[in-house]
């Protein structure tokens, strides 16, 4: 009987095109990666909505972040657990469920235990569905698959604020987890008629293997206090809160714990044997930093726009979709040229046009207009554009296939741990560097420095020729020229984010030489493929 299935399967999946595979499989990983962000906007919303705090509020977002990363690097081994498609549309059941009874949520405190629901059904989705395509297309063929993939993995978090915030002000912010209803019936419908299990990794399934509950509990204990850490570090002045203390301790040791344990077991949770291999090593740690550049970026530029310049939340949001349209443009013909030059070589190109749309936007000033703002946008963009794909057809290179599972968990966890890292080292440096720069612009309003002195009496006597006495004038013009220092502090603090950001991708470039030389759209003798 079990090999009637295995035959039977890899007949029908040898007569479906595999673009239509695709497509099934980007529609649930885009829902997935829109709902790590669509939800940033409506946070006022939820809060009025359900008599909560926006503080408290922001565990909408947390909840979520914490369960999919504790499910990230779970994938292969519960692929190989349950069957691989089996596991995809539990998954994918789930996170439709769940975001269902998310619209619904009658108290903050439900709607937070329904996000983890969702964030546990979600975290698979991505690395389950990068090997769903690994095993579908031939070599020479994955680099084009996995373009056409990257181009709603790195579209969704950019369209995520904008969409929700179009949908909340027009509709009702329960609306953004309701639209998941019938994207998610829809893939469970094209998931049971196209989508097989690998013989393989049937047989694995069947003759079944070993729960490690030790390493399970280990893992999601470090992961979940590395989130909450990252989360809530900057609202409790970070180490000076007893809070993030506990966690970071807790994280440390139970992280440092669950390598040591898994390395050591038959049928681990997590495979960090793959780690040996040089090009998946390297792979793996600049997709943790993609990520701290994507997500660290993608929250100050919008932030950067509304708070110093006065733009809605739909105008930022149109400010980064050019930038969004710009990679979907770029991915196919990423995909094309991985068909001609080694992957490392784009990468390196990626990094270099990303740094500089970086390094532009770190000479923004107070006056920058729209297209300029648009413009850095898209060029960074289109760097970012050369990097998701690339890396992943280097770091998958010399894996053999029945890892595949356990590979992408693990590289998909680098780069949404990144992103949590880059949003929360991003927003502290902001806080910081504003604080920093205030103190040194203020050494300059002093009664002996002329140019203090003569941009005070202007605004004096602006405001006097508006009726008001030199008392109260002299009041106001001090509170504009304090106002005006302020934006100009919190203007250089954005730009030091900027450059750091651009100096994090410079900094990955020699990692690109240690790299082991692949060949253009082939694999490598000897692999398993």
């Amino acid at each position: 009987m079990a090999t009637q299935v295995l035959t039977f399967g890899a007949r029908d999946r040898a007569e479906i095109n595999p673009w239509v595979i695709a497509g099934t499989v980007m529609l649930a990983t885009f829902m997935e990666v829109l709902d790590t962000s669509v939800a940033n906007v409506a946070l006022p919303h939820i809060a009025g909505s359900l008599s909560a705090s926006v503080d408290e509020a922001t565990w909408v977002l947390t909840a979520y972040l914490v369960a999919n990363a504790i499910v990230l690097p779970l994938s292969g081994w519960f692929s190989s657990l349950f069957g691989r498609k089996r596991f995809y549309m539990t998954c994918v059941a789930l996170f439709t469920v769940s975001s269902t009874l998310c619209g619904l949520a009658p108290s903050l405190s439900m709607l937070v235990f329904f996000r983890v629901l969702q964030g546990l059904g979600g975290g698979a989705l991505q690395p389950v569905s990068q090997a769903i395509l690994r095993e579908t297309f031939p070599r020479e063929k994955q680099g084009m698959a996995m373009a056409v993939y990257g181009m709603g993995v790195v579209f969704a978090p950019v369209v995520g604020p904008t969409l929700g915030g179009w949908i909340t002000d027009n509709f009702t912010w329960r609306w953004i987890f309701l639209i998941n209803i019938p994207v998610g019936i829809c893939s469970l419908l094209f998931t049971s008629v196209l989508i097989f299990d690998p013989p393989y990794l049937l047989r694995r399934s069947l003759r079944g293997s070993r729960i490690d509950y030790i390493g399970l509990g280990l893992l999601a204990t470090g992961l979940a206090s590395l989130e909450i850490m990252l989360d809530e570090g900057q609202k409790n002045d970070w180490f000076s809160s007893h809070g993030i203390v506990i966690a970071a301790i807790i994280a440390v040791l139970a992280l440092v714990s669950v390598v040591v344990w898994e390395f050591k077991q038959r049928d681990p949770v997590v495979d960090f044997h793959l780690l040996k291999e040089r090009n998946f090593a390297i792979s793996t740690m600049t997709m943790f930093i993609l990520g701290f550049v994507l997500y660290g970026s993608t929250m100050a530029m919008p932030l950067f726009l509304q708070t110093l310049l006065g733009y809605t939340a739909t105008q930022s949001g149109l400010a980064l979709s050019p930038g969004g349209l710009a990679i979907m443009i770029m991915m196919p013909l990423v995909g094309f040229l991985l068909s001609k030059y080694e992957a490392r070589w784009l990468v390196i190109f990626g990094l270099l046009v990303s740094a500089y749309g970086l390094y532009d936007m770190s000479r923004f000033n107070l006056q920058v207009d729209f297209r300029h703002a648009v413009m850095a946008r898209i060029v960074q963009s289109l760097g970012l554009a050369f990097l998701f794909v690339p890396i992943n057809t280097t770091a998958f290179y010399f894996i053999a296939r029945e890892n595949t599972s356990y590979a992408t968990g693990l590289i998909n966890l680098a780069r949404n741990m990144g992103g949590s890292t880059g949003i929360a080292l991003s927003t502290t440096l902001i806080a910081r560097r504003e604080q920093f720069h205030q103190a040194r612009l203020v050494e300059h309003l002093s009664s002996g420095d002329p140019s203090y002195q003569a941009m005070l009496e202007s605004t004096k006597q602006l405001f006097m020729s508006k009726g008001a006495d030199a008392v109260h004038a002299m009041q106001q013009a001090r509170g504009v020229v304090y106002s005006m220092l302020q934006q100009q502090a919190s203007m250089l603090a954005f730009l030091d984010d900027f450059r750091l950001l651009a100096y994090a991708f410079v900094a990955v470039i020699p990692l690109m030489f240690l790299m082991k030389k692949t060949r253009a759209g082939r694999g490598p003798a000897g692999s398993i493929h």
